[in-house]
């Protein structure tokens, strides 16, 4: 089946344990759809570029998928459609890759050899 990778960010006056219910949520609607989330990410709120719905900061969360289209489709209209989720954002990937996220990383485990010697 196809590996997606979702990203998806809630209203930012939810509970934690309720931004978190609704990756429960969605999972279960790929399960019933013949799909299956490999992980599963909470990353917290955040704050964002720029307001979505008078709003300043989001719950983001992220998903790693194994799922047929049909089910991603299902997946991506019930998100859309309901009143707790901001924005969606579903991309197709190759391999999902190991370990956590670069957001789940810790700064001191990123690569930071690209940026050269800053102090002068």
């Amino acid at each position: 089946m196809p590996l997606y990778e979702h990203v998806f960010i809630s209203r930012q006056d939810l509970s934690n344990s309720q931004a978190e219910s609704l990756v429960e949520h969605f999972s279960t609607v790929l399960a019933d759809n013949g799909g299956k989330v490999v992980e599963s990410e909470y990353w917290g709120v955040k704050t964002m570029a720029y307001k979505i719905n008078k709003n300043r900061k989001g719950h983001y969360a992220f998903l790693k998928t194994d799922a047929p289209s049909p089910a991603i489709q299902e997946m991506e209209r019930l998100m859309r459609l309901h009143d707790d989720v901001m924005r969606v954002l579903t991309i197709k990937v190759d391999e999902h890759p190991e370990g956590p996220s670069v957001q789940m990383q810790k700064r001191d485990d990123r690569d930071r050899g690209d940026r050269g010697d800053r102090r002068r």
